[in-house]
């Protein structure tokens, strides 16, 4: 049990506060850190996210405590809690139309596309359904895949590219398994592996979208990109893997530390 919930319901909720903001100030920080780095802003969203947590008399604190699941890590649940108040606070600050400027200037199909995949969170393949069942669009797949490479290309290239990102992402979660870790230092590993993956070339970071996260067959991501079959594309994937494996160790991040 979290050493902060049995004072906090006996009563002694500063008791409480003082170890739960001792056990978990650096994963709070770590966390903000994923949405912006100046100091004055990191500042600001952690007055914002105590304030939170401490408001009715730390009633999101309560209320976890009251329905705790040993099964799933308070890190986690702090995770998701820390993503939705940090975008609160910057959507707050700089307003949505930043987010929908940057749609609003691609292509009709880019902008679509924009908003399956990065403002709905759809996975690829789901995007693709959606174009041709909602857009009745006569996109072939591999066509569909040069265009998303090209929605990325221009997310990426605005001024906030990462935070465009960072704001539709879902909250970055520590591993499920146990672990002695600290979680802020899983967190910010999280943060490295997303930054190494966007450093694949486009092809090589589809490939291991579709066949490693989203769990396509071979055979299909070899017709969607135009490879020559499954072996072509678990040489590409097997190669992405072993970059990834080289930049993340020197980052200093082994085998099993995410």
């Amino acid at each position: 049990m979290e050493s902060w919930i049995a004072p906090l319901a006996a009563g002694r909720s500063e008791a409480a506060w003082d170890l739960f903001i001792d056990r978990y100030r650096r994963l709070v920080f770590a966390a903000i850190r994923r949405y912006t780095t100046d100091p004055d802003d990191v500042m600001d969203v952690f007055a914002r996210v105590c304030e939170a947590l401490r408001e009715n008399d730390f009633a999101r604190l309560r209320k976890y405590a009251a329905q705790a699941d040993p099964t799933r890590k308070f890190s986690t649940w702090l995770c998701a809690v820390i993503h939705n108040l940090t975008i609160d606070w910057i959507r707050q600050r700089d307003g949505r139309p930043r987010l929908s400027a940057v749609a609003s200037a691609l292509p009709p199909l880019q902008q679509r596309l924009f908003e399956y995949v990065f403002v709905q969170q759809r996975s690829h393949v789901e995007a693709y359904e959606l174009l041709k069942s909602r857009d009745a669009s006569a996109l072939t797949f591999s066509e569909f895949l040069k265009e998303l490479s090209a929605t990325y290309r221009a997310a990426g290239s605005s001024k906030r590219g990462r935070l465009i990102q960072e704001l539709t992402a879902t909250p970055p979660e520590p591993p499920a398994e146990p672990t002695d870790a600290d979680p802020a230092m899983l967190v910010e590993r999280h943060a490295v592996l997303s930054d190494v993956m966007q450093a694949l070339p486009d092809e090589d970071r589809v490939a291991v979208q579709l066949y490693v996260m989203e769990g396509m067959p071979a055979d299909q991501v070899a017709r969607a990109l135009g490879l020559s079959g499954a072996k072509a594309v678990y040489n590409r994937v097997y190669r992405a893997l072993a970059s990834l494996r080289e930049r993340l160790e020197r980052a200093g991040i082994a085998a099993g530390d995410l």
